[in-house]
């Protein structure tokens, strides 16, 4: 299941974000930084996945 949250984080990082910690601090975080720049956001996303386990 990590996996396939990578791969969301990846091509959609809100999803990859939402998948993992729901609607919280983390998703708008998410959000600004994807809108902001996509590489921010994938790497937030990534971060947020590999950080909760």
């Amino acid at each position: 299941m990590e996996f396939i949250k990578i791969i969301c984080a990846i091509i959609l990082p809100p999803l990859g974000a939402f998948l993992q910690v729901g609607i919280g601090k983390h998703f708008w975080i998410n959000i600004l930084l994807t809108l902001l720049g996509y590489i921010p956001g994938i790497v937030h996303a990534v971060w947020v996945v590999a950080k909760k386990k």
